[in-house]
């Protein structure tokens, strides 16, 4: 089918948060005498909130009861950070003046919570170019799950092979693949070289980059 929607995930991709989730996660861990390593939290990047705070309480131990106070502890901060100190990531602008001149609907699909994407439609001022929102925060399973990605689709009446998706993790990727869309990967710069990212149909350095060259090989 001809491409005609376009899904972005956020975090990592529009806005610079991924530092951001992880000084408020590791503040609250402290808080149980748990230090992630940068390689650690990593593992878990593009996890929902509660599922990677049930992973990391599972790995060190530390009982159930806290659960949901510690997610709680680091959303409410996360969005603090945030709104305090978020950078917009390059392209930003650039690339949904890019589809919204191709007449592409336009979503958001995320793992975070619909809190965060009001915050960051707001600070980016993307609100104008955008159809749908879907948050996995709800779901029963979040990414590398489809269904974050298929319920967006769904939202913006397209048909998943219709769809390109923007995506920064590799959780996300493997979402976005599962739901049978072309996914293009703007991994952050440390991680830029991993072989992983082949699983991906189109790979740039930043949004910034994305043209009629990269979008004529994902739309033949």
């Amino acid at each position: 089918m001809e491409l005609n929607t376009v899904i972005f995930d956020i975090d990592g991709l529009l806005i610079d948060s991924e530092p951001l989730w992880n000084e408020a996660a590791s503040e609250v861990f402290r808080q149980y005498g748990v230090n992630l390593t940068e390689e650690q939290y990593k593992t878990t990047t593009g996890l929902r909130t509660k599922e990677f705070v049930h992973w990391w309480f599972s790995y060190f131990n530390i009982g159930e009861a806290e659960l949901a106070r510690a997610e709680k502890q680091i959303v409410y901060s996360v969005l603090d950070k945030i709104e305090r100190k978020g950078t917009i990531m390059p392209g930003v602008p650039y690339i949904f003046e890019f589809f919204a001149r191709k007449s592409f609907r336009i979503g958001l699909a995320t793992s975070s919570p619909p809190a965060l994407i009001d915050l960051v439609v707001k600070m980016t001022g993307i609100g104008k170019y955008l159809h749908a929102t879907s948050s996995a925060e709800s779901l029963p399973y979040g990414k590398p799950h489809p269904q974050v990605y298929l319920n967006c689709a769904e939202q913006l009446n397209s048909h998943p092979t219709e769809c390109i998706c923007f995506e920064d993790s590799f959780n996300g990727l493997i979402a976005a693949k599962s739901a049978r869309m072309k996914c293009v990967i703007v991994p952050h710069i440390s991680q830029a070289k991993e072989e992983k990212w082949g699983a991906a149909d189109l790979k740039l350095s930043s949004l910034q980059n994305f043209g009629e060259l990269h979008f004529n090989l994902l739309n033949p």
